[in-house]
């Protein structure tokens, strides 16, 4: 089987704030930058992988919310427990220094897991938690 994952969708609920995250603090390209009415969607994407992109749009949006879903997700997104990422680098010392320097949130210093990995982690402005392996 032949198949790729070529875009994931991420909340944001301030585009500015998160292409200030995205593109200022994790260098990521802006690949797309939509307006529909109100709404706004952003590809985004790190540099060097073309066919691989995070569209960050808006959350609860589309007919198939109630109100109470929307209000769940919003408290969900508040507390940093609605969506996640994780991403991987071989400097991993070397970026969270550049992030944590950057007024990052940190959730976690890079550490060593028992379970055979090393990461770290922070919190885009829109509460989504961000986990950065460290590739060996």
């Amino acid at each position: 089987m032949d198949i790729t994952i070529h875009a994931s969708f991420l909340p944001h609920d301030d585009p500015e704030a998160s292409l200030a995250f995205y593109r200022d603090k994790l260098g990521f390209e802006v690949r797309n930058d939509v307006e529909y009415g109100r709404l706004r969607w952003i590809t985004i994407g790190p540099p060097g992988q073309p066919d691989t992109s995070i569209v960050l749009s808006p959350p609860a949006v589309g007919p198939g919310f109630t109100d109470d879903e929307r209000r769940t997700i919003a408290e969900m997104m508040a507390k940093g427990t609605y969506a996640a990422l994780l991403l991987a680098t071989p400097d991993l010392s070397g970026i969270f220094a550049r992030l944590e320097a950057s007024g990052v949130e940190v959730v976690q210093e890079p550490t060593e897991q028992p379970y055979g990995i090393r990461d770290c982690a922070v919190r885009d402005l829109a509460g989504n938690l961000i986990r950065i392996q460290e590739l060996r």
